[in-house]
């Protein structure tokens, strides 16, 4: 049976049997965890060998955000202590071919530490170029405000994650830099002029428009789609990200629940994919959202699926590695330069 147009998140450290109970009804293409689900590496890979088991499918995608500084999951003192992309776009103002090696090889110590833990998508890197003024809700998750050191650090990021085995997810397309407002809380809107934003913001989304995954942000862009959030704009999505991007990859949507979004969750859902997202994306676990979110949605369209089969051929077959000695190293690359 084919997948529905769906991942979705839990309540806790293991599987309710409600939750149990309604991912083989809803039977969602995946999963993505968060701090609430990530205990210990034992748990972890239970947890997420119990939710593919859930849903009869060794193979389903299992998320987590893993960038570094603020927005990682999995901290110490279990896991290691990732940077922010921030200061590795500070050292490539100084070396840049420095940074994008201190860069690939943050990501592929990221890449075997999910995968270990039976976790195959990261929701990283972070290619939003911020811009005075602007919201922190990007900040040092982003590799700084040039396009092409934020393609370039952007590639490395993506090419560590897929030679260690773990997709990338680049976001957030097709710009999130200059909202002045936080999207978790409220709608942000940008009424910058089209071809300024292909000047910056869309560049380095179109330097990585190869990359497997992406996520949309939740802004209105008033020179695109005045009425409409990304990512329930048919504009933004066929004109840009499709269209003056090029991205063909898996397109999924930033968290539902979030409040820069209005509408019932089936509503949400159904305009996402009607917009032309293939998978929607709900985090939180609520159990009334998530059964409300079902209401829009179905089964993954037949482009969502090619989409996904070219994303899942991918990434390398990992070779086993050191982690003690490349983190070392990437200390190492790090201080190099302060």
């Amino acid at each position: 049976m084919t997948a529905n147009a769906v991942i979705f998140g839990c309540e806790g450290l293991s599987l309710t049997d409600w939750e149990r109970e309604f991912f083989v009804d809803s039977n969602p293409l995946g999963f993505i965890l968060f701090a609430r689900n990530c205990e210990s590496p034992e748990q972890i890979r239970a947890l997420a060998a119990e939710l593919r088991e859930s849903i009869g499918r060794g193979s389903a995608p299992v998320l987590i955000d893993q960038e570094g500084g603020r927005v990682a999951r999995l901290k110490p003192p279990r896991w290691r202590a990732v940077p922010a992309a921030g200061r590795f776009g500070l050292l490539a103002g100084r070396d840049r071919e420095l940074a994008e090696q201190a860069v690939h090889l943050n990501a592929r110590l990221i890449a075997a530490e999910l995968l270990e833990l039976g976790i195959t998508v990261n929701c990283a890197p972070v290619l939003d170029l911020p811009t005075p003024g602007a919201n922190d809700a990007i900040g040092d998750r982003a590799f700084g405000a040039d396009p092409e050191r934020v393609a370039a650090l952007g590639q490395a990021f993506c090419d560590g994650l897929l030679a260690g085995g773990v997709l990338p997810v680049i976001k957030h397309i097709p710009g999130h830099g200059r909202a002045r407002v936080d999207s978790h809380h409220e709608l942000p809107v940008v009424e910058t002029p089209r071809a300024e934003l292909e000047l910056s913001d869309f560049r380095p989304f179109v330097a990585l428009a190869g990359a497997p995954w992406a996520m949309t942000g939740h802004l209105v862009y008033t020179a695109i789609d005045p009425d409409n959030p990304a990512t329930m704009s048919h504009a933004v999505i066929a004109e840009v990200i499709r269209g003056a991007i090029g991205f063909d990859g898996v397109l999924v949507t930033d968290d539902l629940s979030m409040a820069a979004l209005s509408g019932d969750y089936a509503d949400r859902a159904s305009k996402s994919l009607a917009a032309g997202c293939d998978v929607v994306l709900h985090c939180n676990g609520k159990t009334e959202e998530m059964t409300a979110t079902m209401g829009g949605v179905g089964a993954l369209s037949a482009e969502a699926t090619r989409r996904l089969t070219a994303a899942a051929a991918r990434p390398s077959a990992p070779e086993e590695v050191d982690a003690a000695a490349l983190a070392a190293r990437l200390e190492r690359l790090l201080d190099a330069r302060g």
